[in-house]
This record gives C-alpha cells, sequence and structure tokens, in this order.
C-alpha cells in the first residue's frame, strides 16, 4: 500500500517543485500587469481589460511564422508587455470583482451571455492569429478559438485499491480506484491525472449595442478525466455508461445565442446543450475559486440541453425562462420515461451598484418521479462585496426525486438481492428508506456552500469554503448522513495564461446509516463510512492543479 502513495508523492513534489521555480521565475517579470480575463463559461468581462474582438483587438507585435508569434504572445503575456486599447465600453453597472484573479468578473448567470458586457477574450492563440496573414477576417468575424489544458494530484488519506479486492471485499472485484468519492473532481486519491483539455470554438453576439440584431455560438470539447462527471445520457454517453472508460471525450457545451436587443434591455435566447443555470460553480476549471468542487456543486444537476431565454429588464433585474428535457439527458433519450418535459424560471436582483446580487432560480421543474438524474431543483444564491480585497459567495439549494427505489428493500436493492429490480435504472441510484417493506420513497436533500475570498494583488487570491450537506435518503452520495467540508486554498497567476491552485480539505460524514427506523433482527443501521471506499467518516486531501491557457 505504501509503494503507490511513496510513488504519488515523489511525482506530485516534482510537479509542485517544477511550478514554484517557474511561478519564482515569471512573477518578477509579470508583477505591474493587470490580468484580462481567463476563459469563462459566460464570458463576464470587465472595464480594465482589452478590446473584444467586435472593436478591433490590439494587433499583436510580433512577426514571424505562427509559433513565433504564439511564442512571442507568451512571452508578453509573462512580461506584461501585451498591447492594450482602451477600456471597452458597457451598459451596467461596473465590474464588482477583479477576474482574473477571480474566475469571473460579473457575477455568474447561467445560460447567457452577460448581457451589456462585452467579450474580452483574447488568448495567446487569437493574439497569434490575428497577428498573421488572415488576422483582419478573425477580427472581423468575431470568432474566437481557446482553451486550456488542466493537470491536477493529490495525496489523501484514502486509499487507490485498483484490483478491488482488498478494501471492497466483492467477487467479482468492484472498482475501488475512486476512494476520494464523494470528493470531485479529484476522486482517484494519491495520483495526478489528465483532468480536462478543452478547445472552444466561439462567437459571442455584440450585447453593449441595443440598434441591431446579433448572434454568437460555442462549442466546447472536453477530454480528461472529469468527463466523468459531465456526461449526459444519450450524448456518448457509452463511454461512461457502457464502456466506465477512465478517460473520456464530451461536448459539454453547443450551443447557438441570439440576441434581440429591442426587447427591454436585451434578450438572450440560447439554444442547445448549454450548463445548468444556477451555481456558484461549474464545469470548467477556471470557472471556479478552487480546483476540487464542494460537495453542494458536485450533486446537482450540470448540463441541460434545450431552449433558454434570459431578458435584462434594467440594471437591477434579470428573468430567465427556459425548457429542457431535465438534467443530464438527451432530449431523444426515451422520451417520458428518462427525458421529461422541464421547465425553468430565474430572477436575479442586483443593488449597491452591483456590489449585492440575489439570484433565485427553479432551475428544472417536472413531476419529480425517478429517471436518471431526473432533479427537482431549487436554489438561492447570494453574492457580497465586503471591501475592495473580500467578497462572499453563498449559495444553498433544495432537490428531490419522487418514486425513487428503495435499496432497503431485498427485493430491490442491496439486502440478500442478487439481480436488482428492474425498477432500477441503470447509472441512476436509489434510496435508502425507512423501511425494508416499501418499494419507492420520496428523496430528498439539501445543501449550503459560502466562499470567502480575499484578493491578495492582481495575481494572487485565497479562497475559505465551508459547507454542509444532508443527503437525507442516501440518493446522491449512496450513503445516509450529514456531510460538512471545509477547505483552504490559493490562486496564483503567472500572468493570465497559467493559474495554480493548492488547497487543503477536510471533510467528514455524520451517523453514515441505512435509514432504517426499525433494523431487522441481527442487522446494524449504522455503516462504517463514506470516504476511502466506504470505510471512514473522515478525509483530509493535499490537492492542486494547474491550468495552462492557450
Amino acid at each position: 500500500m505504501s509503494h503507490p502513495i511513496r510513488s504519488a508523492w515523489r511525482a506530485l513534489a516534482t510537479t509542485t517543485l517544477g511550478i514554484v521555480l517557474l511561478s519564482c521565475a515569471a512573477s518578477p517579470l509579470s508583477a505591474q500587469t493587470t490580468p484580462v480575463a481567463a476563459p469563462q463559461q459566460n464570458a463576464p468581462a470587465q472595464t480594465n481589460q482589452q478590446t473584444p474582438p467586435q472593436q478591433s483587438p490590439p494587433q499583436n507585435v510580433a512577426q514571424g511564422n505562427f509559433f513565433k508569434r504564439l511564442a512571442d504572445a507568451y512571452k508578453q503575456d509573462w512580461k506584461g508587455t501585451t498591447p492594450s486599447g482602451p477600456a471597452p465600453a458597457f451598459r451596467g453597472d461596473p465590474a464588482p470583482v477583479n477576474g482574473p484573479p477571480f474566475p469571473f468578473s460579473t457575477w455568474p448567470i447561467g445560460g447567457t451571455v452577460t448581457i451589456g458586457y462585452p467579450f474580452t477574450q483574447s488568448g495567446p492563440l487569437m493574439q497569434a492569429l490575428w497577428s498573421g496573414d488572415h488576422g483582419e477576417w478573425w477580427k472581423k468575424s468575431g470568432i474566437q478559438i481557446y482553451g486550456w489544458l488542466n493537470f491536477g494530484g493529490n495525496w489523501s488519506t484514502s486509499h487507490n485499491v485498483s484490483n478491488g479486492q482488498a478494501l471492497c471485499g466483492a467477487a467479482p472485484p468492484l472498482n475501488c480506484k475512486y476512494g476520494n468519492f464523494p470528493t470531485s473532481y479529484d476522486e482517484v486519491p494519491n495520483s495526478i491525472q489528465p483532468d480536462q483539455e478543452v478547445i472552444y470554438i466561439e462567437r459571442q453576439p455584440d450585447t453593449v449595442q441595443t440598434d441591431h440584431f446579433d448572434w454568437g455560438f460555442r462549442i466546447s470539447n472536453l477530454w480528461g478525466l472529469d468527463y466523468r462527471f459531465t456526461t449526459a445520457n444519450g450524448i456518448f454517453s457509452q463511454q461512461l455508461l457502457g464502456k466506465n472508460k477512465e478517460y473520456g471525450d464530451d461536448p459539454v457545451m453547443v450551443y447557438a445565442d441570439l440576441y434581440f436587443p429591442q426587447v427591454a434591455q436585451g434578450m438572450d435566447v440560447r439554444i442547445g446543450r448549454y450548463i445548468s443555470l444556477p451555481d456558484i460553480e461549474a464545469q470548467l476549471a477556471p470557472n471556479n475559486y478552487t480546483f476540487s468542487h464542494s460537495l453542494l456543486y458536485t450533486f446537482d444537476c450540470y448540463t441541460q440541453t434545450g431552449i433558454n431565454t434570459t431578458t435584462k429588464i434594467n440594471d437591477h433585474w434579470t428573468v430567465q425562462v427556459g425548457v429542457s428535457p431535465g438534467c443530464e439527458i438527451a432530449p431523444w433519450k426515451e422520451t417520458g420515461r428518462l427525458a421529461k418535459l422541464t421547465l425553468n424560471a430565474c430572477v436575479q436582483y442586483m443593488w449597491h451598484e452591483s456590489k449585492d446580487d440575489i439570484y433565485v432560480c427553479d432551475n428544472s421543474l417536472n413531476s419529480g418521479k425517478y429517471a436518471y438524474n431526473n432533479l427537482n431543483a431549487f436554489y438561492f444564491t447570494w453574492y457580497h462585496v465586503i471591501n475592495k480585497s473580500w467578497h462572499s459567495s453563498t449559495e444553498t439549494w433544495y432537490q428531490y426525486e419522487r418514486n425513487t427505489p428503495n435499496l432497503n428493500n431485498p427485493n430491490v436493492g442491496l439486502i440478500g438481492s442478487t439481480v436488482p429490480d428492474p425498477i432500477l435504472i441503470f447509472g441512476a441510484n436509489g434510496a435508502r428508506c425507512n423501511n425494508t417493506t416499501e418499494t419507492t420513497c420520496f428523496a430528498p436533500e439539501w445543501a449550503m456552500v459560502n466562499y470567502l475570498e480575499d484578493q491578495l494583488n492582481a495575481h494572487n487570491y485565497i479562497s475559505i469554503r465551508n459547507e454542509v450537506f444532508d443527503d437525507i435518503r442516501g440518493q446522491r452520495t449512496g450513503t445516509k448522513g450529514w456531510y460538512t467540508e471545509h477547505l483552504f486554498g490559493w490562486g496564483h497567476w503567472i500572468g493570465t495564461t497559467i493559474l495554480f491552485r493548492p488547497e487543503v480539505r477536510w471533510e467528514h460524514i455524520y451517523n453514515p446509516n441505512l435509514g432504517l427506523t426499525s433494523p431487522p433482527p441481527g442487522t446494524k443501521n449504522e455503516l462504517p463510512g463514506s470516504y476511502d471506499n466506504g470505510l471512514r467518516h473522515s478525509q483530509l486531501t493535499l490537492a492542486s492543479d494547474i491550468i495552462w491557457f492557450f
């Protein structure tokens, strides 16, 4: 057991040393630089960024072939000499926080572009293309290609048992490789993993102007370990649900944006597969304060495939209404049984020059009957600027599934059963109901998370995360009980193209149990735990990732 841990430590130490040395070499060069934004889920903009493509982006002065221009773009970024134009125009309040170093500058709101703010993404790849022979075409088209490489590693008190026999004790052996679960996305303990290698092809509509219709699109593809969390049933899902591949490919976002400026102060209509509307966090690595995700985020809705409208009423109010087949499900996947007509409705209210923001969202509303991740979910999020350095982000949700199969019933679930009841849907967890006789039951859960963020300077920030998660029937994690999680993290930028995010995280489950009010004679209601393949109540992880943007 010690050999793989020593190997993981050695690899992690080597990686960390290399990153620290690179940081020390690059930091003096970039100390006077104000970073431009990293790629964003919804591309929120700031007023101190470079002019966006729609407004004649700055010309990279590099000369030579494509690869020399690309190398020079990185050098300019790390030295802080990238050419910049005047601050672009916007409609609304100034951005409440700085991104970078934070993952956003206007408060996150899913299913839309940020209406009234320009698209200011400007990565090294586009700098190289803009300064080439066809640069003017790229500028006029507004199309950008960008992305990142993301690798992460961790040391954990939990274990990676690839053969499964030692800890799981099952015959045939179970796959016990993911011993950090329910932590995400670093679920493989004591290892270094290719988390997500992502490419975007994108055009955003110009929502600053109010005199003509505009359009945009995004095609975003992810490869790596993280596809295990982003997969939607019916969209290349055989990689995970059919073959259980370690690494896979997922077109996590494919959509079109239609912008109608004449509706109120602007309306965006998004059609396709997009990130679920609420949440402080998102699937894509740069959209998060930290490397690992909160439990709250891990077990709610990730993506939806449908139509969503976002209307900016004024600088205070924004309203969203949409329709989809549900969470993580394709519209064509067993319509009526798995794919269900699902509504969403959200309202955002901002005040104090956007220094306070409340976002209330019914993200998915249908019958709520058990299906593939068929959550009915209700969210409340509050963002608050404390002062120039500090801000907080707080989110809570309540969600449920009805008629969820009872895993405590020997004819349905795990006690004395060798063949699962056909009411169980592959890839969709059952519940720990209160007795062993009922076939199904109501399976709710609730959670709350708070981020407290401190900007140290333009290149460094600190994250403090605390949360509680009550898996009331064990339907989300597989283990009924109360969870708490606490994290301290640091984010460090090298220029605007490399981000390093180390963290320490401790979590605990209180009273893990089968949920039975009257356990059968000779059986125990208690479970050994949730972490370390179900053997421990607590888990400590030291982890970090690195994101290299292009």
